[in-house]
């Protein structure tokens, strides 16, 4: 029974990535804005789904907006640094992000954050959606926005979405089936993973991980076959003797009957409960091979069970019918060039690989990485505004990974840094929608793009360019330049002026040694100075367009000073500042 009814200008229904953003960018732009969230945490995927170990938006000029601001804090908070693993450049405890979210609400008056909500019913009135139920509660708002995990509010809407697979006749995705077969029915979305902590103990004795149901070793023999125990443990290494567990070689992916988590409230319990069980056994499998120095973390996540995440890690929703769709091509670098067709339209930039989850099979897909400052990076593609608007539905808006987007794309479309830029355009466009008195779709798209630019907390980058930082004094000039001229966008996604800060970063050390060119972008380092690194050899990578520049063309076998941050998961020297001699 509802007992109360709340008014706002903007619902946000979901506390994930892109929810959390889209409520902080709605408030922090004046709308009165409520967040329902069903869970105590805020962030999703960042935080309560355990992966703090984001991947994608790495590079220097891509760390703009609401996900350059949480870069930002976390180096802040946690003077352990961010690197720890070598699956990503930012590590951090999940209870930092939480807090950092969290606070990010607390500051603001005209946000209300209500927590351990879901969605029960969806209010219309013709075409328009105007209110949510949950269960002792409503709202009613101008604007709703679908920040759940799985898109329920759509289901609950009755709003078209997809949940599948398409066909490569559909849309001519080249890495798309022909037909539909045996993967594409045991795997109709990519599998989630219900993320685990574990501890190094030490020379101390980790109480036993005992097995869950249904335990079977042989599906995790050969797990960290090739990289051996430590590279394993360290590829999602925490500060604090910590390791996320989010494997996926014979680890804890787990897809079994996967159409199950919206298929009802019982058998999405199900699906989680199993999914929850496999990574207990995941981890009883490590402690057995490994040894008793390895546990369960304590005091991680807001539960009894403080190991294990709140929620699994999705990596598919079901997926919008909207204006717009971002297909397997619209992310692809165009021919001969290392970046894709931009959008018009366009809200948010990602730049992460093509990457998808089927356990136990190797799906293979187009490539759209590079080689750049030294190490493999995905090619940069943006995302349009028309694929968070329905079709035919009003007043509501997405922005999680249940935008607008095929099955194939949703792999590169998913991760976190571009759900947050996602969630953030999104909280912006609700705003605006209010201040104008206008539908999403009749939003003046460069009213949005112009606001998104000039935000004085948190501008955020529209169109990709490797080497044009937001410190620029002509970054706005350039992003709305190419976007009134798309067609002048360069295909080397390099912007013809631009000029980086090329000041020292504060946390970097100095090291001296010789440089070595192994093939282009890869480069060795062998210290000789200080005297407690001396004769090791480390990668040499960065995150800075013009150290990438000065790499490229430095000479083999030279002695160089290097500044920069030592990784010993990765063996790599993040170099953020280098000279000669």
């Amino acid at each position: 029974m509802v007992h109360q009814t709340y008014i706002a200008d903007v619902l946000i229904v979901g506390g994930g990535t892109g929810g959390t953003a889209a409520a902080i960018q709605a408030a922090r732009r004046g709308a009165k804005t409520i967040l329902v969230s069903e869970f105590p945490w805020l962030g999703g995927m960042l935080t309560s789904a355990g992966v703090s170990v984001p991947d994608g938006n790495e590079l220097e000029a891509f760390q703009t907006g609401l996900w350059g601001a949480f870069l930002q804090e976390l180096r802040q908070r946690q003077p352990e640094g961010l690197d720890n693993s070598w699956v990503s450049f930012f590590s951090y405890d999940p209870q930092t992000g939480a807090k950092i979210f969290a606070d990010w609400v607390q500051e603001l008056p005209n946000l209300h954050w209500i927590s351990g909500q879901v969605p029960l019913e969806v209010f219309r009135q013709g075409d328009s959606i105007t209110g949510v139920r949950f269960a002792d509660f409503a709202v009613t708002a101008k604007i709703i926005l679908d920040g759940t995990e799985l898109g329920d509010l759509l289901a609950l809407a009755d709003i078209p979405y997809r949940w599948g697979w398409e066909l490569q006749s559909e849309w001519g995705e080249p890495s798309a089936p022909v037909t539909f077969n045996f993967l594409t029915q045991k795997y109709p979305v990519q599998a989630p993973t219900y993320v685990v902590i574990m501890q190094d103990f030490g020379e101390a004795i980790a109480p036993e991980i005992p097995a869950a149901s249904d335990y079977n070793p042989s599906q995790f023999v050969g797990a960290w076959d090739g990289y051996g125990a430590e590279t394993f443990l360290n590829y999602g290494r925490l500060p604090g003797g910590l390791f996320m567990m989010n494997w996926p070689i014979c680890g804890n992916d787990y897809g079994e009957g996967v159409g199950r988590l919206i298929e009802s409230d019982v058998s999405r319990r199900e699906f989680i409960q199993e999914s929850r069980w496999h990574s207990q056994n995941f981890a009883h499998f490590i402690q057995k091979q490994l040894g008793r120095r390895y546990g369960l973390a304590k005091k991680v996540f807001p539960h009894t069970s403080t190991a294990f995440a709140l929620h699994p890690y999705y990596r598919e929703s079901r997926r919008l019918v909207g204006l717009t769709i971002v297909r397997e091509r619209d992310i692809l670098p165009s021919a001969k060039g290392r970046v894709a067709s931009i959008f018009n339209d366009a809200i948010a930039v990602g730049n992460y690989a093509n990457d998808h989850h089927y356990p136990g099979v190797q799906f293979p897909l187009q490539p759209k990485s590079i080689r750049w400052g030294g190490r493999w990076t995905g090619t940069p593609f943006t995302i349009p505004y028309s694929c968070l608007i329905p079709a035919t539905t009003d007043g509501f808006l997405v922005c999680e990974k249940n935008i607008s987007v095929s099955h194939i794309a949703n792999g590169a479309t998913r991760l976190q840094p571009v759900v947050m830029g996602i969630g953030q355009a999104a909280g912006m466009a609700a705003a605006i929608c209010v201040e104008l008195n206008c539908q999403p779709r009749d939003l003046p798209v460069r009213t949005l793009q112009t606001a998104l630019l000039e935000d004085n907390r948190s501008k955020a980058l529209i169109i990709p360019f490797f080497n044009l930082p937001p410190n620029h004094s002509d970054w706005q000039h350039w992003q709305l330049y190419y976007l009134d001229n798309p067609q002048a966008y360069p295909v080397s996604g390099d912007c013809p002026d631009s000029a980086f800060d090329k000041a020292l970063i504060q946390e970097s050390n100095c090291f001296k040694g010789i440089f070595y060119r192994l093939e282009d972008q890869e480069y060795r380092f062998t210290v000789t100075a200080p005297a407690a690194y001396q004769g090791q050899s480390w990668q040499l990578v960065t995150l800075r367009s013009h150290i990438d520049e000065q790499l490229r063309a430095y000479p083999h076998e030279q002695l160089v000073t290097l500044w920069g941050r030592h990784n010993h998961s990765g063996n790599w020297l993040l170099v953020e500042y280098l000279n000669r001699g």
